[in-house]
């Protein structure tokens, strides 16, 4: 007759795969918690000491840009090109370190 009784054997019985998948789900709802709430945080990228700003979502989703109008030159627009781009820059950089803060590699 067979006295094997299910499970994994050598001492893994069904109490520690039942903790293991109840830890596995708490790790897992933490992450979408955290998600989440880097999703509802609106960061702000400066650049140009405060002249350009740019406010993003978490999701990575531009809600608002702001350029101070003593910024505006008609004949460097290449300089302003750049200071959108580096607030932009400043912004999504923010939001990746708050993720690699919050959610568990």
């Amino acid at each position: 007759m067979n006295n094997f009784r299910g499970g994994f054997g050598g001492g893994f019985g069904g109490a520690n795969l039942q903790n293991l998948m109840r830890q596995a789900q708490k790790m897992q709802d933490d992450m979408q918690k955290a998600k989440a709430e880097i999703e509802a945080t609106t960061f702000t990228g400066t650049s140009g000491g405060g002249m350009v700003s740019v406010s993003m979502t978490g999701n990575r989703q531009v809600s608002s840009v702001s350029i101070k109008p003593e910024i505006i030159d008609p004949d460097d627009k290449e300089m302003l090109e750049d200071l959108v781009t580096a607030a932009i820059n400043d912004c999504l950089n923010q939001i990746t370190k708050a993720e690699k803060e919050k959610i568990p590699q």
